[in-house]
């Protein structure tokens, strides 16, 4: 499904600095993976930037899509694409060098992704040895799986050696009520103080819709309200999941003035926070 087609500029004024933290490119001139369940159309570069500048957004990371599995180099050239305002991340397994993550790390990548729904490219099974080998890099894992899950694997994901950010409120295939173990389990992972969350992509999960998305915002809120440090904003640009109407990105940064009402909380987790973790 293509990108919304829309002027609307958000009622929200983007901080300086903002940063976009989870989004992909598309080019058909690249290979879908053998492990990749869909390919999205097209997304490009230019018509990102068109979105960024509505939004007022100032940086970006752009994030490995699964449906490229190990192949970065549509990434790394979207990333080269938006210049030094971009950062990535990447998909690399224990065969990847040293050597190529100093390139990888040269070029921008501060990452990587361990995608662990349908068309995972990495095993789990692999996520505290990368972690380890990517955290002498600087890198940090970004961790998505169904949130209901999550509290499995809170033992793992608590003693991985780089940092880890959480995607997507948990992403909670049902959302739960703020008691549920695993949104308990990512409360515990916020207080050892190296986690992150992204506040984004709700539209994927909700069953109550925009402007607030309030049965994932309720999830969103508790996380906001533990560690206003350590919350990430997301536009998920340009919305890959078929199958779901696609929202506005307008909309997506308005939901903070609900999710995050406090102005200081909001600017660090626009601008602050990112630049902390991605070297801004």
């Amino acid at each position: 499904m293509p990108p919304a087609k829309s002027e609307l500029a958000p009622t929200l004024k983007a901080p300086a600095g903002t940063c976009d933290t989870h989004m992909h490119i598309y080019d058909h001139r690249f290979p879908k993976a053998p492990t990749a369940k869909i390919l999205a159309p097209d997304a490009s570069v230019s018509d990102y930037l068109k979105m960024r500048a509505r939004l007022g957004i100032a940086r970006t990371v752009v994030v490995q899509p699964s449906a490229y599995g190990k192949d970065n180099r549509c990434t790394l050239e979207a990333m080269a694409a938006i210049g030094p305002s971009a950062r990535g991340v990447a998909v690399v397994d224990d065969t990847v060098t040293d050597a190529e993550l100093e390139r990888l790390t040269t070029l921008g990548i501060r990452g990587i992704r361990f995608f662990m729904l349908g068309g995972a490219p990495l095993s789990i099974d692999i996520l505290e040895t990368m972690s380890a080998r990517v955290a002498a890099f600087g890198w940090h894992v970004v961790f998505q799986m169904d949130g209901r899950d999550l509290v499995d694997q809170e033992a793992l994901l608590g003693r991985l050696a780089s940092r880890l950010i959480i995607d997507h409120v948990g992403k909670f295939l049902e959302p739960v009520p703020v008691d549920h173990p695993s949104l308990r389990a990512i409360l515990r992972l916020l207080d050892k103080g190296r986690t992150w969350v992204k506040l984004s992509a709700p539209y994927e999960t909700s069953k109550m819709g925009p402007p607030f998305y309030d049965d994932v915002g309720k999830m969103a809120k508790a996380f906001a309200k533990a560690a206003p440090d350590r919350m990430l904003w997301a536009s998920n640009w340009p919305h890959p999941t078929p199958g779901l109407t696609v929202p506005d990105d307008a909309v997506l940064l308005d939901m903070l003035l609900d999710w995050v009402p406090d102005e200081t909380a909001r600017r660090k987790m626009l601008a602050d926070n990112p630049a902390e973790l991605y070297g801004f």
